[in-house]
């Protein structure tokens, strides 16, 4: 069974007082039996949460990571700053980035690369918009979205990926992907790997879009969801540790 896998994504949230206290209480109370959890704080605090989060088994992740290993690319985080930071995880192509600061499926690609290449397991998210699923382009979409990653990068590597399904419509609206809904293209995106030659059993595949303690009890009893990546609800404590224990209820 594939170890079930919780990441708090802050987004753009956060000051040194407020992370102070949240940390804190991740750190008490946020080592749950049987689940891997971390979180990914914006980058001016990551050195704050690893000094905090040191020796509590909770991971830290960054929420991208550059292209770029080092140079003239003024703004960039390189993937070795990030290990340099105590960095496990890199949240890479989140629906954000790509509608707001207009990634490609291609820069997407590039930032897997560099995120493997300096040792940092990437967080990589595909999903599709509202429009897409209603009009049945949803696996179309989601397909595309791991066929650049799968041609970019050395197939003896994919099997270190998290793949987080984020249908776009379900991010910060309320709006969640019902069980069956989310299973079926968790079951598609294994499949898709599967066919490139990825040894798809053992990757996982997270769900993200308003997760939070009320529904992810039933999102992970579903047998190919493999935990979450969670946004707003990451920023209660309660409301996260019920998620993390949901996931690990579901790993017994």
């Amino acid at each position: 069974m594939r170890r079930k896998l919780v990441v708090g994504n802050w987004k753009l949230n956060g000051n040194l007082a407020r992370n102070k206290a949240l940390l804190g209480e991740v750190r008490v109370g946020g080592f749950v039996e049987g689940v891997d959890i971390a979180v990914c704080p914006p980058f001016p605090y990551l050195q704050q949460a690893g000094d905090v989060l040191s020796g509590s088994g909770v991971l830290l992740g960054a929420q991208d990571v550059s292209a770029y290993q080092e140079g003239a690319y003024t703004g960039e985080v390189s993937g070795p700053m990030l290990v340099d930071l105590g960095c496990s995880y890199a949240i890479v192509g989140h629906s954000e980035r790509r509608s707001l600061f207009g990634e490609t499926d291609s820069r997407v690609a590039s930032k897997v690369g560099a995120a493997l290449a300096a040792g940092l397991t990437p967080i990589v998210c595909v999903g599709e918009s509202h429009s897409q699923r209603e009009h049945g382009e949803a696996e179309q979409v989601v397909a595309a979205q791991l066929e650049s990653i799968v041609a970019a990068i050395d197939i003896k590597l994919l099997d270190r990926l998290v793949v987080a399904y984020e249908p776009v419509w379900a991010i910060g609206t309320g709006l969640t992907a019902t069980p069956e809904q989310a299973q079926s293209m968790h079951v598609f995106i294994r499949r898709c790997l599967g066919r490139s030659g990825v040894d798809s059993d053992g990757v996982r595949i997270l769900y993200g879009g308003s997760v939070n303690a009320g529904n992810a009890v039933q999102l992970f009893n579903e047998k190919d969801i493999d935990g979450a990546l969670v946004g707003g609800a990451s920023l209660v404590f309660d409301g996260f540790k019920a998620i993390c224990e949901a996931a690990s209820k579901a790993s017994l």
